[in-house]
């Protein structure tokens, strides 16, 4: 074990599972490659193992335990959320036979999630002049999405000789249309579906295929793209106009405003008592990582 906390040793595979989710989740916004950042979120992975830990050990200390309503409200919630009880046991892997076990880690949750409420309390109830300032400040926060208005040329590939054929074609068009020809009226004569708009007026994130948005909304004003493709067959785009987000009307995000101070001191509050915690508590790392 390379984790004790408080005389509590924690299993390694609790501190592996945790990395590999936060090294999933910086994947998955494409800021990491192989291995470089591995140290760093080994590090992230025991700072947040610790913080429940400590927070898991604190909470039987000064919450009592739920009664019994309270816990099967909350493990039928969890039923729910996991389409159901069967669905549940499949996907965490384990067995009916261990429903004790689940209804412990649902009291313990419950008494975290109370220890929690009562850390952050009271929230703060800011007046509308208050919560305006907070609003101007985070304006960042509540922006409209950003929309783009888009042409584009698809040839289908379904009466094609060949692919490389169609994919030719669509290189020799976006040589004209680099060289300045029309782009609406080149894909009035070259788009294979005539009932197809060429001009698909504005639209935003989601609302088109991803394949097609990826391209589009990396595109200037004015640029041509090059060919790609999607399960339509393959295109040329144009982006020819572009509305950047704007912030939305302080009354239109009352509500989401007010969500977002909360959040924000219930996090410096959490955080602060981990930190207290923290400085009160045994922590011994027998692996610690090296940088």
């Amino acid at each position: 074990m390379s984790l004790i906390i408080n005389g509590e040793e924690i299993p390694d595979e609790v501190i592996e599972g945790e990395f590999h989710e936060i090294k999933s989740h910086y994947e998955r916004l494409l800021q990491v490659s192989c291995c470089e950042r591995d140290p760093e979120f080994r590090g992230y992975a025991k700072e947040n193992v610790v913080a429940r830990v400590l927070l898991s050990q604190e909470a039987p200390r000064r919450i009592d335990e739920p009664g019994p309503e309270d816990v099967e409200a909350a493990r039928n919630a969890l039923f729910e959320e996991h389409g159901g009880e069967e669905s549940f046991y499949m996907n965490m892997g384990i067995q009916l036979s261990d429903e004790n076990l689940v209804l412990d880690n649902v009291r313990q949750s419950l008494r975290v999630e109370r220890l929690l409420a009562e850390v952050a309390s009271p929230l703060p109830d800011p007046d509308d002049d208050e919560l305006e300032v907070f609003y101007r400040e985070n304006v960042d926060h509540f922006l409209s999405a950003e929309e783009i208005r888009a042409s584009h040329i698809t040839k289908n590939l379904g009466e094609a000789s060949s692919r490389e054929e169609v994919y030719q074609h669509l290189c020799k068009l976006r040589k004209r249309l680099r060289d300045g020809a029309d782009f609406a009226e080149l894909a009035e004569k070259e788009n294979d579906d005539p009932e197809q708009q060429v001009d698909l007026g504005f639209f935003k994130r989601g609302e088109f295929m991803p394949e097609f948005e990826t391209i589009a909304f990396s595109l200037e004003v004015g640029e041509i793209s090059p060919v790609f493709s999607t399960h339509l067959g393959l295109h040329l785009c144009t982006v020819t106009d572009r509305k950047a987000p704007q912030p939305k009307p302080f009354e239109e995000v009352r509500e989401a405003a007010l969500d977002l101070l909360r959040s924000r001191h219930r996090e410096t509050k959490i955080d602060a008592f981990v930190e207290e915690l923290k400085a009160g508590a045994t922590i011994e790392d027998t692996d610690p990582d090296v940088d």
